[in-house]
């Protein structure tokens, strides 16, 4: 969805954990890495994608930008959850103009809002190769007290968002660059976040499916301290792999972990099942897995097994050029994975699709 050119632009992911940034300078098709990093949000800062303490984020972007020297006040972000909607639908053929002309009749059978409450975008996918009289469309809305209050933050802390994207398809740009689409095949990107996790299935460049599930990398670690009376701090140590927690039993880490991780994982299954159902000629062949979840082998390693498919973690500065004397390597790949969408951010221009 876009508001609106310099065309770089400051990629801004403000997540219920914490708040990413991400400048790169393109040329040629070509990105440099210019800026990264990652500061935290307290707890209930955003809860269920609402934003609770808006003084917190306009803070810590304030503090990102001006802690990094960041040139440029122009800003793209993003956003997910329950206000916002996603439907791949089928119309007649036409031009992007006539569809432009349209959309908000085209819309109201698709979007369980009131029109005048959501900002509605589209993407033309292309003739439907069943049907060659009719087309895909992406077609996304956003309810917008919702993204008004992202816009808020950012004109509050100095900045200009021009662009508001969906977090699965920043994800998607990032994939795109460090991988690239194979034509026919189905892969699915999974981002696990803190609070959510989103899927997007794709078949080369056409998304296919989309789904955000409300349960993250928080339900471990709140299981892991409910379980075995730890803090917030010793779950979060324990989530990430570490079985050296004071006067903690290992064995007990590794049984709640794996109960914690499965159920987690089982709301991935839930998802591409109820794809692999209403798809039956397309099978995805791979998982590539972004977020900060991400970063415990127990999860990659529990998708492989439950899913059985192949999962790899998305590197998101993989095809990136990274000044190693500017850039601790060893931190961008700690890192890495919570980065995707604030790259993918980084990557959009206004007027793109």
């Amino acid at each position: 969805m876009l508001f609106s050119s310099k065309k770089d632009l400051v990629g801004i992911d403000v997540g219920s954990s914490s708040v990413k940034l991400v400048k790169l300078r393109e040329s040629r098709g070509n990105y440099q890495l210019i800026n990264v990093g990652i500061l935290p949000l307290a707890a209930e800062t955003i809860v269920d994608n609402t934003i609770m303490d808006s003084s917190a984020i306009v803070e810590a972007i304030s503090n990102l930008v001006a802690g990094m020297k960041v040139k440029g006040k122009r800003v793209a972000s993003s956003i997910s959850g329950h206000s916002v909607i996603i439907r791949k639908i089928m119309l007649s053929l036409m031009t992007e103009e006539e569809l432009e002309a349209s959309i908000q009749w085209e819309a109201e059978q698709y979007i369980p809002f009131d029109l005048s409450e959501v900002n509605i975008d589209f993407q033309i996918l292309g003739p439907d190769a069943k049907d060659p009289s009719q087309m895909n469309v992406m077609l996304v809305a956003a309810k917008k007290d919702y993204v008004d209050d992202f816009v808020s933050v950012f004109s509050e802390a100095g900045m200009d968002p021009v662009v508001m994207d969906i977090d699965c398809f920043a994800t998607e740009n990032t994939f795109n660059v460090n991988y690239g689409f194979v034509e026919d095949e189905v892969v699915a990107l999974v981002d696990m976040g803190a609070s959510a996790v989103s899927v997007n299935v794709l078949k080369g460049d056409v998304s296919l499916f989309t789904r955000d599930i409300q349960a993250g990398g928080n339900l471990i670690r709140e299981e892991l301290q409910k379980r075995l009376g730890i803090s917030s701090d010793h779950a979060e140590l324990a989530k990430l792999g570490s079985r050296a927690i004071d006067d903690v039993d290992p064995e007990a880490i590794d049984e709640v972990m794996a109960d914690a991780v499965e159920n987690l994982v089982q709301e991935v299954q839930r998802s591409l099942d109820f794809f692999a159902a209403t798809s039956s000629d397309d099978k995805i062949v791979k998982i590539y897995l972004t977020g900060g979840v991400s970063k415990s082998t127990k999860v990659r390693e529990a998708l492989e097994r439950i899913l059985g498919i192949s999962t790899e973690v998305v590197d998101p500065f993989r095809n990136i050029s990274v000044n190693s004397k500017e850039f601790d390597p060893e931190y961008l790949k700690a890192v890495g994975p919570m980065l995707s969408v604030a790259t993918g951010l980084a990557m959009r221009r206004v007027g793109d699709k």
